[in-house]
Parts: structure tokens; sequence; C-alpha cells
């Protein structure tokens, strides 16, 4: 009877949201977020000029719907970068998702633990967990969301690229048998774009931080996460945009995963731009560099 309830509820909230632009899940029942520990941390949000966010401790996905006359069917799970520190939430998230509304494409941003947070039994495990999480929810939902259930992406910039290259190369079809009805769906991403990504654990073009954030010193798990030593034939096909004077995360990231993708057959496009930098979001104002956003789109229809 409770169970029964506690649906009805769950349903009825649902009915709710959709009725707005964006709303947020929780990714996991409460009291039940795996790999947690409460040790009294507190989240922590920085408005100052971007919403950045650290020590997270409820993941979530906020959901952008663009109008049901627009939706294409396609869907893109959003992770902000941050270098496995912080999230930066609106730069790399909110703004990105609004941006794919405006071209009839559901825009889900995903607020994901950091291995820095205390509150990590085991800090590596908490960033894919979420991230396969929130693929499973949005193709558990894509019907009532009107998503196309095989035109579900993953997105990263930088540490993001990394996490999202990360799930790209590490998941599974779902437990058939779970209880819960969102872990029996598949969180293989249909397709991943990667911005700027962090991709390597093990090349001297590493991004350093972004290791010792998430494996530290561990060569096997440095090897486990070098994500362009675990893509397969199997692998989505992405696309990949990078800067060639990114000081900070070397492009050479972004053509080591290109190359991985081309030898097991996977489809990928890959743009290299002359200037940009680091951490460039929607690139406003800076020539042709905000075209990245028209290359990407192009690219999705064509999947």
């Amino acid at each position: 009877m409770k169970s029964s309830f506690l649906l009805v509820i769950a349903l009825i909230i649902t009915c709710m949201a959709l009725h707005a632009q964006s709303f947020k899940l929780d990714l996991y029942p409460e009291g039940a977020i795996p790999n947690y520990k409460d040790v009294g941390e507190e989240e922590v949000w920085d408005t100052t000029d971007i919403v950045r966010i650290r020590k997270v401790q409820v993941p979530d996905i906020q959901v952008f719907l663009p109008a049901k006359k627009n939706r294409t069917g396609e869907a893109v799970v959003i992770c902000p970068g941050g270098g496995y520190h912080i999230l930066a939430y609106d730069w790399e998230g909110e703004d990105i998702a609004k941006f794919f509304n405006s071209k009839g494409i559901a825009g889900i941003v995903l607020k994901y633990r950091l291995p820095t947070s205390e509150a990590q039994v085991e800090p590596h495990l908490s960033p894919l967990m979420d991230a396969q999480r929130a693929m499973r929810m949005t193709r558990h939902h894509a019907e009532a969301w009107g998503i196309d259930p095989g035109k579900i992406g993953i997105m990263g910039f930088s540490a993001g690229g990394h996490l999202a290259s990360s799930l790209s190369t590490h998941y599974d079809a779902g437990n058939m048998v779970a209880d819960d009805p969102v872990e029996r769906e598949s969180c293989r991403p249909d397709f991943s774009i990667l911005m700027y990504p962090v991709i390597s654990f093990t090349g001297e073009f590493q991004h350093s931080g972004s290791r010792k954030a998430l494996v530290g010193d561990n060569p096997e798990l440095m090897e486990y996460f070098s994500n362009e030593l675990q893509v397969t034939e199997d692998t989505p096909p992405a696309i990949l945009i990078h800067s060639s004077d990114d000081k900070a995360v070397p492009v050479k990231n972004s053509i080591v995963y290109y190359e991985a993708l081309l030898e097991n057959g996977v489809e990928a496009e890959m743009h290299i731009y002359p200037y940009g930098g680091h951490g460039y979001s929607l690139a406003i104002g800076q020539g042709r560099l905000a075209g990245w956003t028209d290359r990407v789109v192009d690219w999705i229809r064509g999947q």
C-alpha cells in the first residue's frame, strides 16, 4: 500500500513538472545514494560571475525540454567541467541546455558528485555512477519527455568531457532483474560530444589536476580512466571540439581519442580551432569559434 501511494505521488510530481520549461529530479531515491557517507559536509554554491558548485551532496539532473512542436526527439545529457573540483554549472550546463532547446533538442544538465568531496566512500566511483544513472533516467523517461530513446547523447566540457568519454567507454546494458526500473535501462550513450575534453591520464599531455582529483597516483585506475585506451568498435560515435592554443588541456587529448575511434571503425568528427584557449562555453563574441554550436547540431542531425 505504501509503495503504491509513493508511486502515485511520484507520477503527480512528474506530470506537474512536465508543464514547466525545466525541472529537477534527484538521481537516486531519498536515502539511497550509492558510495555516499554522511560526514556533515555541505554543498557550496558560488555565484560571483558564473555558478560554481563544490562538494555536491545530492546529485540530480535539471531537465530542459523544448516546446512540444519544436521537439526533434534528440536529447543530450550535459556534464559541466571544473577539473573534478567544481562544476561550472550554468557556464557549461544550463546555458548549453537552453541553446539545445532553441534547436528542438532536450538538454539534461547533470549535477554529479565530485571526488574531492569527503562524502564519497571510493571517490573515483561517484562521477561515473552518476553519469550512468543520468543516462538511464533519461532513457526511462524518454516517452514522457518526448525523447527518442535511441537518440540520447552525452556531452562534457573539460573534466566533464572526461566523464562523458568515461561513460562512452564504460557502460552496460542495464540490470534486467533490478527492482528499480531505472536500473534496467542501458546507460550506453548513442553519441558523444566532447568539448576540449580531458581524455588521458597516462600520456605526457594529461591534465594532472583532473587525474589527481579522480584517481590520484593509482596506476591501474590511471589506465582504466585513460579513455583513449578503452575505445572498442562498440564505443558510440563522437564529435570533438578543441583549440590548438589550449594550455590547460592540450589538444592531443582530443586527437588520441579521435584516432582511437577511427582505428576501431567508429564514426568520428573533430574540429580544431586555432584560438580559444580553454573553457569558452558558447564562445559568444569570439568570431568563428562561436560556430562550434552549428557544427555540433549539424553532426547530431546526421546521426
